[in-house]
Parts: C-alpha cells; sequence; structure tokens
C-alpha cells in the first residue's frame, strides 16, 4: 500500500490488528473464566457472596488490562499525528515530527520530535508482521515530510 498522497486520503489510522485481536480475545477469556469460576465456587469454606463478587470483579481487572493492551494506534491527519501508547495520547503538529524510523530489531516505530524527545509509536508494531510495519513506517514518514516543516534530520 501506498503512502496516501493527497489530504483526501487523511485520515489514515494504523493499529496492531494482531495484538488489538489477541487481547481482546484473551481479555474475554479472562472475564468469562473468573466469572464462571466465581459462580461455581463453594460457598464452604469461605467463597460467600463477596468473595465472588471479588473473583468477577479481578474478571473485569483483567478485561480492562487487556483492552489497555490493545488501545496504541496512530492516527494521521492534515493538521498532524496522533499517537495513542498505552496510558498516553500525544498529539503532535506536523512541524514537530523530525523523523520517523523503524530500526532493525526495534519493536515498533519512534519519533524524533523537534524538542528532541523521542516518542515511541507503538501502534505500527513488527508484531504485526515486519513488512506490514515497515510500509507502515514508510507511509508515516512519507506523510511527515510532506506535511511538515522541520528538516529530517538524521
Amino acid at each position: 500500500m501506498s503512502a496516501p498522497t493527497s489530504a483526501a486520503d487523511l485520515p489514515r489510522t494504523w493499529y496492531a490488528k494482531r495484538s488489538r485481536l489477541i487481547t481482546a480475545v484473551l481479555g474475554a477469556v479472562i472475564l468469562v473464566g473468573l466469572c464462571v469460576l466465581a459462580v461455581m465456587l463453594p460457598e464452604k469454606g469461605g467463597w460467600g457472596f463477596g468473595s465472588r463478587l471479588g473473583v468477577a470483579g479481578t474478571g473485569v481487572l483483567g478485561l480492562a488490562a487487556m483492552i489497555m493492551l490493545g488501545r496504541p494506534k496512530v492516527v494521521a491527519a492534515a493538521g498532524g499525528v496522533t499517537v495513542v501508547n498505552l496510558l498516553r495520547t500525544t498529539h503532535l503538529e506536523w512541524a514537530q515530527v523530525v523523523r520517523v524510523y523503524l530500526r532493525q530489531g526495534d519493536p515498533w516505530v519512534y519519533i524524533d520530535m523537534s524538542n528532541g524527545d523521542t516518542l515511541p509509536v507503538m501502534g505500527i508494531q513488527t508484531s504485526n508482521g515486519k513488512a506490514e510495519a515497515i510500509t507502515a513506517a514508510r507511509e508515516l514518514r512519507s506523510l511527515a515530510e510532506k506535511y511538515g516543516a522541520a528538516p529530517d534530520v538524521r
């Protein structure tokens, strides 16, 4: 897939499809498994309503954790790029993006920013397929070069 060539092709979103699917399925398994366990626990031995509720609540927390792990994505729009990682969402104007890169062995793409910081872009992961990650990194780099005003520093 080639990089978007016009503003009409934006917004463009990338996310780790395989990771998102795995975390969603695993979260559902955790929730269902712990809810079934809560129902099947014997009342003898101190497994009252509160204890059962605690076990089911742990399933809800497990599902929430898995949803959080599947959250990363990147959204490129004419006004900039939004990077959603596990706990933090960062919006960058294109001029703030100095360089987009994916080095051999890196788990995901990185963005060098004009303030000197480096931002991991967990929405484009090599675990989703190395070729797909390279293509996505090239598309994002192309957009940064097209819309950004900052020079490419290598």
